[in-house]
């Protein structure tokens, strides 16, 4: 069924847990909720002492609001089985239990004893203050105000320590250019060419270190990534741009870690829908969505782009294959020119290789929408000898390879085709937009790979292609972002 078509509830839930590892029990509770339901706020954790004549230690409670397409009646058994699930053994009054859920609210409906329930009151006022209680006619946040409540407190999520050794000066006194964590992975909600999308992201987050700072809070980076992609998503109503979502976690890193300057890569793997060549098998291709942010005192920059693969025909070998099957052909009876017909007719045998090119663009915030990833992926693409498919049916391996061997490609020649396809698909943008263009070649006949880079403002190069003067001092990717002279990019 289509969501959007869906009737959603709005619910609200008080959770206590008193028996057992208490937290352990209401994030299992949460966890199991989250699989019907779309939680849309959590309290604090709140410490209660049990009522009059209960059984077992104080309680820990949070409220939380979600929404649901289930009817109150099944949503209730639903939340009798989550206690089950989560071990709630009892249903007597008053004994110690792993996990208690109260429906405090469900669209009108209020439950008719929230007010007398401080345990249940004070989380709720926190995140849903605005909850009116049918019976008093009054709001949650009202009625904590007006009333004074007793055995209920709130409690941290972790531990607090003074001691703070990132904070003390190290033996040697000797900045650091980069310091941080790589491999994070988590799922990210983006937005890619006006469609939203799930994705298993993977960060790299880094940071100055100043010489006198033993060391960076490594697992704040963790924190920061969360926070700022909700600051993102809560900003913007709608999943962000890649681009926007590492530059907040940069400008967020900068701040709270009091680093000099901070650079956030994000890695995400999409897919595009695709048709083969000539049996026209659909199919979705995988490639991979980049995003680089710096961010120091100044301000901040980003480059967006993608990786692609595709395959490559070496021109080298191929010219030699010619030469020499051009003597074969003399040495056999053909005329010079009736020999030289064949060989153009007929593709040329070569080696093969397949190859994974990767485009970035750095453009002022103006023109983001403009750079679309599916652009990006036929600039790649296209400036390979063929595009290759997971799928491919035997007419389709035929067209590859015959496109392939009529269309070879050095490396260095990929590279400059995606430099020339971008400028000229997006040629309307200032000379101060940069690219970055790159291509590996794994190669078939050698034990090594080729490679080959290029990079520059589109100024610098329309310059090149001007006056067809070398360029020598081209704007790299890490002068361009405003960062250290090694690049960012491996």
């Amino acid at each position: 069924m289509n969501e959007a078509a869906m009737d959603f509830h709005r619910v609200t839930l008080g959770l206590g847990s008193n028996l057992g590892d208490r937290q352990a029990n209401i994030l299992a509770a949460l966890q199991r909720l989250r699989t019907r339901c779309e939680i849309t706020s959590v309290s604090s954790f709140y410490e209660t002492q049990p009522a009059e004549g209960a059984v077992g230690p104080n309680f820990l409670n949070v409220a939380i609001t979600l929404q649901t397409s289930l009817e109150q009646e099944p949503f209730e058994t639903f939340l009798r089985t989550t206690e089950s699930w989560v071990g709630r053994s009892t249903t007597q009054h008053l004994q110690a239990r792993a996990i208690d859920i109260d429906l405090l609210a469900f669209d009108a409906y209020t439950h008719p004893q929230i007010a007398e329930r401080a345990y249940n009151l004070v989380p709720l006022a926190e995140i849903a203050p605005d909850t009116r209680d049918s019976r008093t006619g009054r709001t949650v946040g009202e009625l904590v105000r007006e009333r004074p409540v007793n055995g209920v407190r709130r409690k941290g999520r972790s531990f607090h320590f003074a001691t703070d050794r990132q904070e003390e000066t190290p033996e040697v006194r000797l900045s650091l250019n980069r310091v941080g964590v790589s491999r994070v992975r988590r799922v990210v909600h983006l937005e890619i060419d006006g469609t939203s999308r799930v994705f298993n992201g993977e960060f790299s987050m880094v940071a100055d270190l100043a010489p006198d700072k033993a060391g960076v809070h490594m697992s704040r980076f963790a924190e920061l990534l969360e926070e700022a992609t909700l600051d993102v998503l809560a900003r913007d109503r709608a999943p962000a741009r890649i681009e926007a979502v590492v530059e907040a976690i940069a400008r967020e890193i900068v701040r709270s870690q009091r680093a000099v300057r901070a650079d956030v890569r994000l890695r995400a793997e999409f897919g595009l829908e695709r048709w083969t060549p000539v049996s026209g098998k659909r199919g979705e291709e995988m490639y991979t969505l980049v995003a680089i942010a710096h961010a120091d005192e100044h301000g901040t920059r980003r480059v967006v782009g993608v990786e692609a693969e595709g395959m490559t025909a070496c021109p080298c070998a191929q010219l030699m294959v010619r030469e020499h099957s051009l003597r074969e052909l003399l040495e056999a009876g053909f005329t010079q020119t009736d020999a030289l017909r064949a060989l153009d007719a007929l593709p040329v045998a070569t080696h093969n290789q397949r190859g994974r090119g990767s485009v970035l663009l750095g453009v002022d915030a103006a023109r983001a929408d403009a750079v679309r990833a599916e652009d990006l992926v036929e600039i790649v693409e296209g400036s390979m000898s063929s595009e290759t498919y997971d799928l491919l049916k035997r007419p389709d391996e035929f067209f590859i390879v015959n496109k392939a061997h009529h269309n070879p490609k050095f490396v260095e020649d990929v590279v400059r085709g995606m430099l020339a396809r971008s400028l000229d698909m997006y040629g309307d943008f200032g000379d101060e937009t940069f690219i970055f263009a790159s291509q590996v070649n794994y190669e078939s006949i050698h034990k090594h790979d080729a490679f080959a880079e290029a990079y520059g403002t589109f100024g610098e190069l329309r310059e090149e292609l001007r006056s067809g003067r070398y360029v020598t001092s081209k704007t790299d990717l890490a002068r361009w972002l405003g960062t250290r002279p090694s690049p960012v990019v491996s």
